[in-house]
């Protein structure tokens, strides 16, 4: 038998308001995220279709599409909270967590079918309700009550969303007490049963596409994460308990039912729960908090979408009016009004079961995306990724894979109908026209794809946070002879950038096809050692003005170097003229990382790095950030990095272990402590010196230089000086010159 199978999906995709979390005050893990997200799991299809899953397929079969379908929920719920926990998820929810990763092109083209499908499912659900209340008062009017609810549930979320999440506490109470009255009820009477016309069972795949819906309902908290006191904290404990919650209650319950009712029975009546019930009511009770709670859930969450789509720019100009918030929680009130309106025109048609299936599409279309958008944060390491609920990429990629293959399996049809639609939307937002390309396909695609990103690459790309990784130029000369700053730089990259191993040779000592043989020679020796890199050779009259020419020069387009890696100076006779370099590289906007090695201990056992510490801001912010992209590296993956620092006495000790603790907890950096020292008038380097001398690799910060040929000249030979004096006899140190342009600060802090 073919059951129609209306949208039972959950309400999407939500976000904060403008206003800071921390500005006002706001819903908490149960009554933010919990109870909506619960209350959107345990809806019809656990009430209406839960007996003829079980009599389709057999207690096993039952508890077996139970876990495969809350596995894919589950990696869902994993990919949000990766997001969640990476940056405070403001206005748009769902829609705000995809477009920061992956543009707003792809946010918009899933985030408007998503306010649409939100606004229809508030039409859907009360439609719901509406037809389950005239089953139960035969002279009450369908179109009249449904068209009534609507506007009862629109009041509701037009007053607040507090308000709203207190009215679903009344839902769930009635869904509760459904439930124990089911658990404690009796198995039906065999002279109640009447003999059910024998029917030929669905298939697995069938029954499994009926039964999906029931657990897609994680998103109901995210609608609501503009609204929440603390969305960092709450969306992951609210999501996996919700989670955890509705597969527990999702295993019980076909136990009951297959202990109870025979299978025929069970397929032939869709209310067969109110009959094994101790309270048989209660069940009408669940039923109708059930619907009433996912269109509240709807209603709340599609203003929101609008809301974040209007103040982003998706939407044309005349509509940025939707993007007004009132009242001290922000609250989308003229959006509320649209997304009623929206609900009154379907509720009026009254039957909207052709395009229920699209809906659900749309549903499963965010969490694809969402799935990717975690997979690919994840896969990419980009250093300002950093949530606190780590996952795996592949993790996130098969719960994508697994919204695909479902999505297929409830309806392909309504696929490719809901993939047109995203398709058209995001073409239709980038604006711009496919170009066809000629000879082999795979080179055609691979040079239209170098293209393209060339040219999309923005000039100050390194200004945004989410966009800055190391991109090193090494002057290394010969690599073979200071491998370690070879090692250095390839471990600061790590797959995450580019590197490019300079060497300057004499003027007219190489032709150009010399020069290449030579590239070509440092290329397979860095190949033969694991590193991937570009190599750039280079004559020069003076290794000095190579070095600048480099700078200055090298780079396609905006694909510049933007941190320079070189070995420490020991030359005194030339020591102003390197310290001139030094000067020049930091004019040119580039960082500098100048590598002094130990030639007895080189990197140790790469356990421990020490960062010597005077504030967030400027060096101190790159060598945290530095040390912390080293640990990605696999030989340095076990390092713990140590965050020194020297003060005058006890009371400066406490306050800076506090506030640098707190440091290290807001920036989400592990494996990091914190060594305060009291220097009791001792000069620095003796600290120095006691402090690190069994460390793997210390960071040190130097002083900026003068701006012109002479300014603090001699003043900056003396500090760098300095620094060799102070780094003698120590392990392997690296001086630290931040460029002057980009807030690493901002970089450590991203969310």
């Amino acid at each position: 038998m073919k059951l129609p199978v209306p949208n039972l999906t959950p309400a999407q995709g939500n976000g904060s308001g403008s206003q800071p979390p921390e500005s006002r005050p706001g819903l908490g893990t149960f009554g933010g995220v919990y109870t909506p997200s619960v209350l959107t799991i345990l809806g019809v299809i656990m009430y209406l279709r839960f007996g003829w899953v079980v009599g389709n397929v057999g207690l096993l079969g039952t508890l077996v599409i139970v876990t495969l379908s809350t596995s894919i929920t589950f990696l869902t719920s994993l990919s949000v909270c990766a997001i969640a926990t990476d940056r405070v998820v403001r206005v748009g929810g769902a829609y705000y967590m995809i477009s920061r990763s992956l543009g707003i092109e792809t946010g918009g083209a899933v985030g408007i079918p998503l306010f649409f499908a939100q606004a229809l499912s508030v039409a859907l659900y009360t439609i719901g309700f509406a037809e389950s209340l005239t089953l139960a008062f035969d002279n009450l009017n369908r179109g009249l009550v449904a068209f009534i609810t609507t506007l009862l549930v629109a009041v509701v979320a037009f007053t607040s969303a507090n308000a709203a999440i207190k009215t679903q506490y009344f839902i769930m109470a009635a869904i509760v007490l459904s439930l124990v009255c089911l658990l404690l009820g009796q198995p039906l009477d065999p002279t109640e049963v009447a003999t059910p016309a024998l029917t030929e069972p669905e298939s697995f795949w069938q029954v499994f596409a009926v039964f999906f819906p029931a657990v897609t309902g994680i998103m109901a908290g995210v609608n609501l994460s503009g609204d929440l006191k603390d969305p960092t904290k709450s969306l992951p404990i609210g999501t996996l308990a919700a989670v955890g919650t509705g597969f527990v209650i999702y295993l019980i319950v076909p136990v009951i039912l297959a202990g109870r009712v025979d299978a025929q029975t069970l397929i032939a009546e869709p209310l067969i729960m109110q009959r094994i019930s101790l309270w048989g009511p209660a069940i009408l009770l669940g039923v109708w908090g059930a619907t009433l709670s996912s269109a509240i859930g709807s209603i709340l969450g599609a203003p929101r979408v609008l809301q974040a789509l209007a103040r982003d720019g998706v939407l044309p100009r005349w509509m940025r009016v939707l993007g007004s918030g009132s009242g001290p929680n922000d609250e989308p009130r003229i959006g509320t009004i649209v997304t009623l309106g929206v609900a009154l025109g379907a509720v009026s048609i009254g039957d909207l079961n052709f395009i229920a299936p699209v809906l659900t599409m749309f549903f499963l279309t965010t969490y694809l995306v969402l799935n990717i958008a975690a997979g690919l944060e994840s896969f990419v390491q980009s250093p300002s990724f950093r949530p606190t609920f780590p996952v795996a990429w592949w993790l996130s990629l098969l719960g994508a894979a697994g919204c695909i293959v479902v999505m297929f399996l409830i309806n392909a049809l309504a696929t490719v109908v809901a993939a047109v639609v995203v398709l058209v939307i995001f073409f239709w937002l980038q604006q711009r026209s496919l170009i066809a390309t000629w000879g082999d396909v795979r080179t055609g695609l691979r040079l239209a794809l170098l293209r393209e990103g060339i040219f999309q690459l923005d000039p100050t790309s390194d200004a945004d946070p989410r966009n800055w990784r190391p991109h090193v130029l090494a002057l290394t000369g010969a690599p073979q002879r200071r491998w370690g700053l070879v090692e250095f730089a390839d471990g600061l990259v790590n797959n995450r950038g580019l590197i490019t191993i300079a060497s300057i040779l004499p003027s007219g000592s190489r032709d150009g096809v010399q020069k290449n043989s030579m590239e070509s020679t440092i290329r397979d020796y860095l190949d033969k050692r694991g590193v991937q890199a570009l190599v750039r050779v280079i004559a020069a009259a003076d290794p000095f003005n190579g070095a600048r020419q480099l700078v200055e020069t090298y780079g396609l387009g905006p694909l510049i170097p933007n941190m320079v890696v070189m070995g420490a100076s020991g030359d005194g006779e030339r020591l102003s003229s390197y310290c001139h370099l030094v000067r020049d590289i930091h004019l040119a906007g580039r960082s500098i990382a100048i590598l002094k090695d130990n030639p007895n201990s080189g990197f140790g056992r790469r356990r421990r790095i020490d960062v010597w510490w005077r504030g967030l801001q400027g060096n101190g912010a790159l060598m945290l950030l530095l040390a912390d992209l080293l640990r990605n590296n696999l030989q340095w993956r076990n390092a713990t990095i140590a965050i020194k620092l020297a003060v005058p006495d006890a009371n400066a000790a406490q306050a800076a272990q506090t506030n640098i603790a707190r440091l290290i907890d807001d920036l989400r950096l592990k494996r990091t402590e914190t060594v305060v020292i009291e220097s009791r008038e001792r000069p620095f380097g003796t600290i120095l010196a006691e402090a690190s001398r069994q460390t793997d690799l210390i960071f040190l910060g130097m002083a900026r230089p003068g701006d012109s040929d002479t300014e603090n000249n001699n003043t900056f030979v003396e500090h760098y000086q300095t620094l060799e004096q102070l780094s003698q006899d120590l392990p392997t140190t690296v001086y630290v010159l931040a460029a002057p342009n980009i807030g690493f600060a901002t970089i450590l802090a991203s969310q």
